[in-house]
């Protein structure tokens, strides 16, 4: 992708990045808006497969994706957590 997906943003099935990374560029950009706020629980994953139409593998990908590069951080039984940022 030439530059990042906004908060707005729709997945493109047929796009060269994969639906789990362009969902991952989607939800960062929500997290930098505010949508999210830190130590806050986000959209559980049932919400994010039907927001998005998507697997719900991949949405656990891209939660693993978000948690592997520090935006979130997940409680198990309890759900997505935005991560505290340093500014």
């Amino acid at each position: 992708m030439d530059q990042p997906l906004g908060p707005d943003a729709d997945i493109i099935h047929d796009a060269p990045e994969p639906p789990y990374r362009q969902l991952a560029q989607i939800l960062i950009a929500r997290i930098k808006r505010g949508d999210w706020a830190p130590d806050r629980p986000m959209s559980s994953e049932t919400q994010l497969v039907q927001e998005y139409e998507l697997a719900r593998s991949t949405v656990r990908r891209t939660i693993a994706l978000l948690v592997e590069n520090e935006w979130a951080y997940v409680v198990p039984r309890r759900g997505t957590y935005v991560k505290k940022r340093d500014s």
